[in-house]
């Protein structure tokens, strides 16, 4: 009998605002100037907070910390897709994430900081703590949906993770099992080519990220990740898809770390300094600005103004932060979970109490 096609598959790449701010219009996500301005001044923020960290750490301030420099445009742009009920399943490099998810800001220093508090999540919104495990958190994603799905609450469910996480068992689990059981939850990897120092080319065989959901019968789609309305647009359209009962998708956001791995990393020994110079002319906040600057939403006052704003709320929490009192030993038993298992309860018990 002769070969045949039993299906032939297609990965699509989404890009809507080019490195030069030129916007393609017929792609581009409803969004009002207000709601541009707030993603703009979002961006910075976070940025700020970013610098800010680093500096800190070096200052003996913090303890080790990861940046997420040049990734601002997949976390933040994902976050404003989202609804506060949401859940979130965030990596070691989403504290830009976390910000724009209403984390608080104090808080996350905190984590940086060593003290187990500073992941509890606010009242009004569904963040889950950091995972410092490579890839563990999408099986904790694909649970928290299934949940969902199973109280038909209309939740959706977003883990993050980076190109090293798609190596791991974890990762496949999680995609066969929200496949096989139509799971609404989005699979967001910030691919920003490098595991630490092994680079994407030795990560996987595979042409994209993305092309890996179709081996779990999943939508996958690769988008420009330091677009911000690309990743607005895909995450939105995956979330309104998985919120109306037609599962889940994998969205690869192509970006780039400007930074290194983390404050323990020298990236300049495995990244050349011209790839860098390179990517650092896709830069996702400049790009927003000349965009903004052609639309008139941005000027040199307004510029100054959200800067400033935006140093002084970092500077007002690093304030807050630094007159807080240390933790206490308990807290590593306290803020596992909302209730101390009796194990948990018997070792506090002998660590504490003799």
């Amino acid at each position: 009998m002769p070969k045949k096609v039993l299906k032939e598959f297609r990965v699509e790449y989404l890009q809507v605002l080019d490195e030069n701010g030129n916007c393609d219009e017929a792609l581009m996500p409803k969004l009002s100037n207000n709601e541009i301005k707030k993603i703009y001044e979002m961006l910075i923020l976070v940025r700020v907070f970013d610098q800010k960290a680093f500096n800190m750490q070096r200052q003996g301030r913090l303890g080790t910390y990861i940046q997420f420099k040049g990734q601002e445009a997949c976390q933040v742009g994902s976050a404003f897709a989202l609804q506060d009920d949401d859940f979130i399943f965030p990596m070691y490099r989403n504290s830009g994430l976390l910000i724009a998810r209403k984390q608080p800001i104090v808080q996350v220093l905190q984590y940086w900081g060593g003290d187990e508090r500073g992941l509890r999540s606010p009242t009004n919104v569904n963040n889950f703590p950091i995972s410092i495990p490579v890839g563990t958190q999408t099986v904790h994603a694909v649970g928290a949906g299934w949940a969902a799905k199973l109280r038909g609450t209309k939740q959706v469910a977003v883990v993050y993770f980076g190109d090293g996480a798609t190596s791991k068992g974890d990762f496949h689990e999680a995609m066969n099992f929200a496949g096989v059981f139509q799971i609404p939850v989005i699979f967001l990897c910030e691919n920003n080519q490098f595991a630490i120092s092994v680079p994407r080319a030795k990560q996987t065989k595979a042409e994209t990220i993305a092309q890996k959901a179709i081996a779990y019968g999943l939508e996958g789609i690769q988008v420009d990740g330091d677009d911000v309305f690309a990743v607005y647009k895909a995450v939105k359209e995956a979330v309104d898809k998985a919120r109306n009962g037609n599962g889940a998708t994998l969205i690869e956001c192509f970006t780039y770390r400007m930074c290194d791995h983390s404050t323990s990393d020298d990236a300049s020994k495995y990244r050349a300094k011209e790839e860098v110079e390179a990517w650092t002319k896709k830069d996702p906040i400049e790009r927003l600005e000349k965009y903004m600057l052609k639309k008139g939403l941005l000027d040199d006052a307004y510029k100054e103004n959200v800067l400033n704003k935006a140093k002084d709320i970092i500077e007002k929490a690093v304030t807050e932060f630094e007159k807080l009192p240390p933790p206490e030993p308990k807290d590593i038993f306290n803020y596992v979970f909302a209730e101390m298992t009796p194990q948990q309860k018997e070792e506090m018990e002998e660590i504490f109490e003799k």
